[in-house]
Order: C-alpha cells, then sequence, then structure tokens
C-alpha cells in the first residue's frame, strides 16, 4: 500500500503556460484585472453569489493581489476544489465557525483518477488561508478495495488551516514542494486529521499545532497503519512537525506506526524528518518500534525523533530517538516556518 504520486503533468502547470502565452508584448494595452468583491458568499440554497466553491474561486481574478475571503455557508458542498498557484489571497471560512457545519467532499480514489485527480482540495496558491470547515474524501475502501483518496492536496506556500477537520483513509493529507529546489510551508493550528496508512504524507514542511492526529482501526490485531510518510529532500532540515497534539485512536493498542520514509520513485534525496514533541501519544502507538522500513528504506537513515511526549504511548529506548534539549531548541514551529522571508503565522 505504497503511497505514490502520479508522474503527469499536473493542471496547473497547463493553465501557467496557456496564460503566459497571453501576457501582452512591450508596447501594447494592458488591461486592468476584473475587480471582486472582498467577501464572496457561497451557499447551496442559492442566498449566496455562488452555489458551489469551485464557481467563487474561478471569480476571483488571475494573479490577484487584494484579500478575498469566500464565505460558506452551512450545507455539504460535493464537488471538488482547486486553487491554481496564481490566485494567492484567498481566505475560505466556514460561516459559522463551527468545523462540522461546512463539509467540503469528494469521492475519488487515485486508482482511479491519479493522486492529484483524486483530492477533493488541491491548493497551489500561496498566502491562502482556510478555517472552520471539513475537507473530506469519501471513497469506501472498505466497500472498493484500498486506494489512496487524498483529502487535501497542499502545494503551496504560506498557507495556514485553522480548526479544519480533514477526513479520509489512505494518504488523507499530502504536502507536497514538487522539487528539491523548493520549500512549501503549512500551518496547522487545532486542526483534526484522520486516516489510516500514511495519512499526513509529502515533501513539504507543515506544522500541526495543538491538533488531534486520530488513526482510524483496520481491524488488525497486529498493524492497523502509519500515521506519517515523509519524503522531505536533503536539502531541507524541516519536514513534518507536530507539537502540543494529541495522538488517538480506536484501534487495538501497540499496533500503529508513528511513520516510515517514503523515497518517491526510489529519490535516495527524499530523507523523511519528523518530529513529534510535547505531544500525547495513545496506547495504539507502537511503544518498542514505533517507526518502520518502507520500500527497502530504513527508518534508521531518516530523521525521525521525538521530545518530551508523554502518555501510555510514549516511551524512550533505543529504537525511539530523542532530541536533547538543546537540539530541540532549534526546531521550534517558528523555525520549520520562518523560511527566508520570516514568515510566522505560529499562534
Amino acid at each position: 500500500m505504497t503511497p505514490t504520486v502520479t508522474r503527469q503533468r499536473p493542471w496547473w502547470v497547463a493553465a501557467a503556460a496557456a496564460v503566459a502565452a497571453l501576457v501582452p508584448t512591450a508596447g501594447s494595452a494592458v488591461a486592468a484585472p476584473p475587480s471582486v468583491a472582498a467577501t464572496i458568499v457561497v451557499a447551496a440554497d442559492g442566498s449566496g453569489n455562488y452555489r458551489t466553491v469551485q464557481a467563487a474561486v474561478d471569480s476571483v481574478p488571475s494573479n490577484n493581489t487584494a484579500a478575498v475571503t469566500i464565505s460558506i455557508k452551512k450545507g455539504t458542498y460535493t464537488g471538488l476544489v482547486r486553487v491554481p498557484a496564481n490566485k494567492p489571497h484567498i481566505t475560505f471560512a466556514g460561516a459559522t465557525g463551527t468545523a462540522s457545519d461546512v463539509v467540503l467532499s469528494e469521492s475519488r480514489p487515485a486508482s482511479q483518477y491519479g493522486t492529484d485527480g483524486s483530492a477533493t482540495v488541491l491548493i497551489a496558491a500561496p498566502d491562502t488561508a482556510v478555517r472552520d470547515l471539513t475537507i473530506r474524501n469519501a471513497y469506501d475502501e472498505a466497500a472498493n478495495g484500498a486506494s489512496q483518496a487524498l483529502a487535501l492536496y497542499a502545494n503551496g506556500d504560506r498557507q495556514t488551516y485553522t480548526n479544519v477537520r480533514f477526513l479520509g483513509n489512505q494518504d488523507t493529507l499530502l504536502t507536497w514542494t514538487g522539487s528539491s529546489g523548493k520549500v512549501m510551508r503549512q500551518y496547522f493550528y487545532r486542526c483534526y486529521v484522520e486516516g489510516d496508512v500514511d495519512f499526513i504524507y509529502g515533501s513539504g514542511t507543515a506544522v500541526f499545532d495543538n491538533s488531534q492526529i486520530h488513526s482510524l482501526s483496520r481491524g488488525s490485531t497486529s498493524n492497523n497503519g502509519y500515521i506519517t510518510a515523509a519524503s522531505t529532500y536533503t536539502n531541507n532540515p524541516y519536514g513534518l512537525l507536530f507539537v502540543n497534539s494529541t495522538f488517538t485512536s480506536n484501534a487495538a493498542a501497540g499496533t500503529v506506526y508513528l511513520g516510515r520514509p517514503w523515497h518517491p520513485s526510489g529519490d535516495v534525496n527524499a530523507v523523511a524528518q519528523v518530529l513529534i514533541r510535547n505531544s500525547t501519544l495513545g496506547a495504539h502507538i507502537r511503544t518498542s518500534q514505533p517507526w518502520t522500513d518502507m520500500s527497502g528504506f530504513s527508518w534508521k537513515d531518516a530523521r525521525f525523533s521525538e521530545y518530551q511526549n508523554t502518555g501510555p504511548g510514549a516511551t524512550v529506548n533505543s529504537n525511539r530517538p530523542q532530541l536533547s534539549s538543546g537540539q530541540a531548541a532549534s526546531y521550534l514551529a517558528r523555525d520549520y516556518l520562518a523560511g527566508s522571508d520570516g514568515w510566522n503565522p505560529v499562534r
């Protein structure tokens, strides 16, 4: 059940090329971009500006420079949401403030649609915020067979997610850079992420702060899955950070791995970096060896570590690398997210 990322050219690359072809030459007239309301209301019952979230996204001008809020009224909205790289500065906000009231949902397996095609929500734009809603891939793997089925594909820099629920099974949440030369940073605050196999994965830099990480039971008495499958590039010291968070499950005790190292297409330069610190680990976490190998790559060669965790799933032994207090001082949330521009969304 190894996750794969489809290597076909992403849709937004083609879109960007099409936009570039329309750029006027020197001396030609340049039209101002169309204006857009500061707040766009989406309501399934027709009481807003649009009935679908995608229609609201489509209404935002390309290369937008002003802050735009897409306020989504209570309801379940079935359909894909795609935010291209040339539409930054959008905030998606559930109108009620209760994440379960607003649900963005689709049911697509990667086995049929590819990795990016399976994602209910794909956000390639930088400077995007999402709050107070649910993103779900409702694909039923018990009925239809195991497959990747992404809820979120995060492929943009400086993205924030606050009070958002991510629901799925395998590969629920992907944070992706696309190449070793890029850094994509995302901050998840007070979020809920659930799944079973590699359900938080990828090459991006992502911080999960004060969040709940919930492992679904696969009904096994020995192996109920893997939480992370990071593929952080070697030139990036910061991959996935979980801090002040809670790891929960209804799975049997000692049957869930914290993670395994994913090397996409066998890339030796994708060396996972995952730190779990100051968090509470439930009894479902394997205590003797919570990290494991993947596709012939040893977990011992990855950058896996813990620091001051508590709970029945937390312990210290030779199979659980721990940071020293000196090392931990350089692996705070702000260190993961600062980059070269000093970005600091940390609450």
